[in-house]
This record gives structure tokens, sequence and C-alpha cells, in this order.
């Protein structure tokens, strides 16, 4: 494969992982997510030992949902996991990690980083996506914009500086309060993903 090729195939898995972040799985999505194609992008992410646990929790739970009853569970666990904001929740904003005061705001420093960063792209936050740009989501649709559009310095900057940063930390909230393991399996993925992603620049950058 081409350099090229590489960086396409990168950027589709953080479209992936951005997307499961992005919203709740819905009966089209899901089609999409089990579909032939999608099997044969799942099969080749989880030949890689370090991630087919991961990739076989994931599938294996997508493909048990058969009905409208099971597909809303998975979206209560959304909801539940991502959107109430306690304790008992794991919130995918990087302020809430990296912020040291006491009670950090939504909309605070990350967020104003991540917009410098989309606006100098001339990219924005899609208008029906009404979140702080320091959502996980919004952090790895725009890695995925940078595998196709920068150098190596600069993704592996913005890996270190705005995912690896916070990542594990939020990962380990999310397997404290994930009760059906669908989205632990998803945070899980992506902390081995981006881990992976980080090393295969350090040859090059040394």
């Amino acid at each position: 494969m081409s350099q090229v090729d590489i960086n396409h195939a990168r950027a589709l898995v953080y479209q992936l992982l951005s997307s499961l972040f992005a919203r709740e799985i819905d009966e089209k999505r899901l089609k999409e997510l089990t579909s032939e194609a999608a099997q044969q992008f799942w099969n080749q992410l989880g030949s890689d030992t370090q991630l087919s646990p991961s990739v076989d929790k994931i599938c294996s739970r997508l493909n048990e949902i058969q009905d409208n009853e099971a597909l809303l569970e998975l979206a209560a666990d959304y909801c539940g996991i991502f959107l109430v904001g306690t304790k008992h929740s794991a919130s995918p904003y990087a302020s809430l990690y990296l912020n040291t005061e006491d009670e950090p705001l939504l909309f605070g420093q990350q967020h104003q980083q991540m917009s410098e960063f989309l606006h100098q792209s001339k990219l924005q936050v899609q208008s029906h996506f009404p979140e702080p740009a320091d959502h996980l989501a919004v952090m790895l649709a725009y890695m995925a914009h940078l595998c196709c559009h920068s150098d190596d310095s600069t993704q592996l900057r913005f890996l270190e500086t705005c995912i690896n940063s916070w990542l594990a930390t939020f990962t380990a909230q999310l397997i404290k309060c994930d009760k059906n393991g669908f989205y632990s399996a998803v945070a899980i993925l992506t902390l081995e993903w981006v881990k992976q992603d980080t090393l295969q620049f350090e040859p090059q950058m040394a």
C-alpha cells in the first residue's frame, strides 16, 4: 500500500470511531455497521491482535440486535453514559478531564483550542451536532482530516496533546459506568487504536 492509501485507511478508522461517539445508533446506522462491506472492514481491523477483543465485542453486540427494543436499549446506554452528566456517566469532553478547577466548565480552554484548529483548517462542527468542539467525536473526526491533509509532526502533536492527554482517563471512567459493555469496547478500541497510531510516528520523529 502507498502512504496515501495507508492514510486513507487510517482516516476511515477515525471516522468510524468518531461516528460511534457522536450519536446513538439508529436503524439506518445499524444496517451500515452490519453490512457486508462493514463486516470486511471490521475483519480487517480485528486482524490486529491488540484490537480484535474489542472488535469482536462490538460486532457481536451489533449482530445481536434483531428488533427495535434491543436498538432502544443500546440508545439508552448511549444516553446514560454520555448525555446525563452525572458521576455515574462518562462525559466525552476533554475539558472535564484536563482542567484542574473543582468544577471545570464546558466551552472552556480545550473547546477554544479545538475551535481554532477547525477554523484554521476551514472546518466547523456541523449545525446538527450542537456540542462543544472538545467532544471526543469532533477530535476523532478532525484526526481523520489530518490523516489526509497534514504532515506527520502535525498529526503526532495533535494526537499527543489533544487526545492521548485524556483518552485513558475517559476510558477508565466509561468502563466503570457501562453495564452492558458495548461502549466500553468502543472506548478500548479507540484507546488501543490511538496508542498504535501514535507509535507508528515515533521512528520517523526520532
